[in-house]
């Protein structure tokens, strides 16, 4: 550890390592691109990460005026990450085609970071564990989520602390299980829609829950349009369905609720 009379910007930022961790497998231009937009990303889900579990604790914690800044950093880090698709769409299918081959087996399908997140919005699905060794820093982070209430259950909990009859099966339930749209849920939320100078801070809180998830949304939506540009419908690398499975997963909601309910005002 350095001291503060000595520490370089570079030193700080560890970029003698972060500059020297692009390893391409080929000689072609484009390559260096693509490992870059993806690293970049991977530090971002990083972020988003940290964020999403400090929102959780705080609403674990009732702080739901301090969340807001949290969430309001969340969808700001998706914006940046939907935008960076227009960088990777500069790459043309002859582009690719000249490395796609190096990539193996490896595919972003694999992204622990990305399944953390997920699961951290109530998006479980057992079946990604098996994409991270068992006894790595990864398996771990995504267990932890897997095993954990999502930020919608967390919400749901502290709107029933506030004394909303919310049902119980919406409150405790088998967090590993994907989430599933409850009645009495959207009653309750509606209550907040229909009387928002009432209920200002449960209001706020699920109109920035909606931006996370038109964000994730969008986010889906230009990742499905960038694949399709450039290697059409053929199937992903590692064996996944490529553009078929991104668009199946556009209309995935993880606050369903708060979108269903607007139908009922």
């Amino acid at each position: 550890m350095k001291s503060p009379d000595e520490m370089t910007y570079g030193d700080y930022l560890g970029l003698d390592q972060l500059l020297a961790a692009q390893h391409p497998q080929s000689e072609h231009h484009d390559e260096l691109l693509f490992i870059i937009i993806h690293q970049t990303k991977e530090l971002w889900l990083k972020q988003m990460v940290a964020e999403l579990k400090a929102a959780a604790e705080m609403i674990r914690g009732d702080r739901l005026i301090e969340v807001h800044k949290i969430l309001s950093r969340v969808s700001r880090i998706q914006a940046v990450l939907t935008l960076s698709w227009d960088i990777l769409s500069t790459m043309t299918p002859a582009d690719y085609l000249k490395f796609r081959g190096g990539l193996g087996t490896s595919s972003g399908f694999q992204s622990a970071q990305f399944r953390q997140i997920e699961f951290l919005f109530g998006f479980k699905d057992a079946g990604h564990l098996r994409f991270q060794r068992e006894g790595t820093a990864a398996r771990a982070a995504l267990e932890e989520a897997y095993n954990a209430p999502s930020l919608w259950d967390e919400a749901n909990r502290a709107l029933a602390r506030a004394g909303f009859p919310l049902p119980p099966e919406a409150i405790e339930r088998d967090w590993t299980r994907p989430y599933e749209p409850n009645e009495g849920v959207e009653e309750a939320w509606a209550t907040i829609y229909r009387d928002p100078e009432r209920w200002w801070v449960f209001y706020q809180l699920a109109e920035k829950l909606v931006d996370i998830d038109d964000a994730t949304a969008t986010w889906r939506h230009k990742h499905a349009i960038t694949v399709e540009r450039v290697i059409g419908f053929k199937r992903g690398t590692g064996g996944t369905a490529g553009v078929s499975y991104l668009q199946s997963t556009i209309g995935k909601r993880a606050f369903p609720e708060l979108w269903t309910l607007r139908t009922k005002l």
